[in-house]
């Protein structure tokens, strides 16, 4: 499989390499019998030349775009951010070579913000995507066409892979590498790399309630649920927010592309996010405090959306703020 990670002015190296190191470390694990299992990577830019990393940094590649003819899979990384949270440079050249690319039927990734490149050649439109969780609403702006999904860590919908968080070329290479080689293959280069050979919900990173800021309905939506009404209902909602169903149903499919009834669970399950990190929080008392009369319907929910069980969550954020002194 050749692989071709693309390097542009401000491009993260260690995204860049860290892919690069992680395909070479599968090759190492593969026996010498399994020549079709390999990855052959190139690093390339837009003309062959180095390029300068985020902080000023040369970049070593090892060709231009033109120099790889029929990439079969091309990774585009992280990189500089100006304030507004959009590139501060951008590489016209990537964007058409991603789009030819694509339409030639290479499979295509974003991690983090080189997720950019692919918005700007048009691949997010009309996918469901993912993004970084404090990029979500500025992708949703540039992006109104694409079909962004919240805490995703990664989704892949036809060739086309994104990822969110600036480390998750991990997850992307992963990815890639248990399409190609197998289950069992990924889990050991993810043991040997120290890596989650799965990767956790971006959810229970973002601040509880990130997503909701961005518009004023959403913070009432999410107060009429976190605080007055944990059990309510589709029709109770939309009532106390004085809207008709389906008007709710329309409002919440273009500010965050779910469901009322999704979005109900998801305020749900941050609240009992946020009330699991009590070392001594009884899961069953947490689910009826968020509007769950059943235990069984709560695992169920929580596992959805967080991609663990409110106990493994429990351990997992005691760990958490014990290391960072919590």
């Amino acid at each position: 499989m050749q692989i071709a990670i693309v390097a542009t002015a401000g491009s993260m190296m260690s995204a860049i390499t860290g892919l690069a190191d992680m395909f070479w470390i599968t090759n190492q694990l593969l026996p010498a019998s399994t020549e079709a299992s390999r990855f052959r990577i190139a690093i390339v830019s837009p003309d062959g030349k180095p390029v300068a990393d985020a902080q000023g940094r040369a970049i070593a590649v090892d060709g231009a775009f033109a120099s790889i003819s029929a990439p079969d899979v091309i990774l585009a990384c992280g990189m500089a951010l100006g304030g507004n949270k959009l590139p501060a440079t951008t590489s016209p050249e990537a964007v058409a070579w991603l789009r030819q690319q694509h339409q030639r039927g290479a499979k295509i990734g974003g991690a983090c913000a080189g997720g950019y490149l692919l918005g700007d050649a048009g691949l997010l439109d009309g996918r469901e995507c993912a993004t970084t969780w404090w990029l979500y609403p500025t992708f949703r702006a540039r992006y109104p066409r694409a079909k962004m999904v919240w805490g995703k860590a990664l989704i892949e919908e036809r060739n086309v892979i994104t990822t969110g968080g600036p480390l998750s070329w991990v997850d992307l290479a992963l990815h890639i590498i248990r399409q190609h080689a197998g289950d069992e293959v990924a889990r050991m280069a993810a043991d040997m790399t120290v890596a989650d050979s799965q990767p956790l919900s971006q959810q229970i990173y973002a601040p509880r309630g990130f997503l909701n800021t961005i518009d004023p309905l959403l913070l009432r939506a999410e107060q009429l649920i976190r605080y007055e009404n944990p059990a309510i209902t589709v029709e109770e909602l939309a009532s106390a927010l004085n809207l008709s169903p389906r008007t709710l149903h329309r409002k919440l499919a273009d500010l965050t592309h779910e469901s009322p009834k999704h979005f109900i669970t998801r305020v749900r399950i941050e609240s009992a996010c946020l009330l699991l990190e009590n070392p001594s929080a009884n899961i069953r008392h947490v689910a009826a405090a968020c509007g769950y009369t059943e235990d069984t319907a709560f695992r169920k929910a929580f596992n959805q959306l967080i991609n663990m069980t409110p106990a493994q969550y429990k351990l997992w954020a005691a760990a958490r703020n014990t290391k960072h002194g919590h």
